[in-house]
């Protein structure tokens, strides 16, 4: 994969003097991971805090990464406009956003800490400088959510396909308050506010929106209950743990556009693009989601075979 896109994952590089987006060095901002706009709408004060995967606490308005000035006020704060007054109007105007904007803002709000995670790692020696200690599948993930993410200030374009799921839904309380969860080993975040949820996973090239397709189409338009989001939270979370393949792409640079072309998701393997669905464990995972409303493993699967659901139709998939 022959281009001139900068990729931090080849030299390891996840140092301060340079934009974690573009690898110029040309003193950078530090730009906070969850912007001002969004603190304020939410009412949050910014001393909220968040626990990294070194078991570090940090308040989000100290979450913050390294941007060069071109970059910030050429592209990432005009992205950052087009949210906010998305998020303003609630979900009547983040569903009217392309899937394109929300996927790179989510994106580059998980790069964002991912990259923390990596400086954070690679100072308690947890990750070499080359990054020998992480899987080579991680960090080609990883790699491969930034390279897209550059179209944030350059156009990268996606040949005849999305790398993302994104599913926007109603919220029944219009008054939900901030929240959002990651999984970044899979790559994959929730977010709820106001009279609107987000479930992103952000490269998958849309598997995990066609494996929840019928439950998808049964509550579409449909405004959810707290609990029901969480639920649809749940599902995809687990469905991002079972799905068994690191997606490849082709990018091919012409006319300083860069065309993203993938790679077919089944290869030469004949098992299905998804482990079995164990309900048991998805019972967990759900038992999780679901801690805020007291509800126990024992009750979410006291059917074995039917875990408990807040739709009028479950429309789970099979379990194996």
């Amino acid at each position: 994969m022959n281009h001139s896109l900068y990729n931090p994952f080849q030299t390891f590089d996840f140092r301060n003097d340079k934009c974690f987006l573009s690898g110029s060095v040309t003193s950078p901002l530090a730009v906070r991971v969850l912007p001002d706009w969004l603190l304020n709408m939410a009412g949050l004060t910014g001393n909220e805090q968040i626990k990294l995967l070194d078991e570090s606490v940090r308040d989000y308005k100290s979450l913050i990464v390294p941007a060069s000035a071109e970059v910030y006020a050429e592209a990432i704060l005009p992205l950052e406009q087009k949210i906010e007054a998305a998020f303003g109007l609630g979900y009547q105007g983040v569903s009217a956003l392309p899937e394109a904007e929300l996927f790179r803002w989510i994106g580059k709000m998980m790069y964002s800490f991912l990259y923390i995670e990596m400086q954070g790692a690679i100072r308690l020696k947890q990750l070499s400088g080359d990054g020998m200690n992480m899987s080579q599948g991680l960090m080609h993930k990883f790699g491969n959510l930034h390279l897209m993410l550059q179209g944030i200030f350059r156009e990268v374009e996606f040949e005849d396909f999305k790398p993302w799921s994104v599913v926007v839904v109603p919220l029944e309380n219009a008054e939900t308050g901030f929240s959002f969860r990651d999984e970044i080993n899979t790559l994959i975040f929730s977010l709820k506010f106001k009279d609107f949820g987000i479930v992103a996973c952000l490269q998958d090239n849309g598997t995990n929106k066609r494996y929840h397709q019928p439950l998808l189409d049964f509550i579409k338009d449909k405004p959810l209950s707290d609990q029901q989001f969480e639920e649809l939270a749940a599902r995809f979370f687990y469905s991002a743990y079972l799905f068994n393949r690191l997606p490849e792409y082709n990018v091919i640079e012409a006319n300083g556009i860069a065309y993203i072309d993938p790679m077919p998701l089944r290869g030469i393997q004949n098992k299905p693009l998804f482990d079995e669905w164990q309900h048991k464990t998805y019972g967990q995972v759900l038992e999780n989601f679901w801690k805020p409303y007291g509800l126990t493993l024992f009750e979410i699967i006291k059917d074995p075979k039917a875990p408990l659901s807040f739709f009028e139709q479950p429309l789970l998939p099979d379990a194996g």
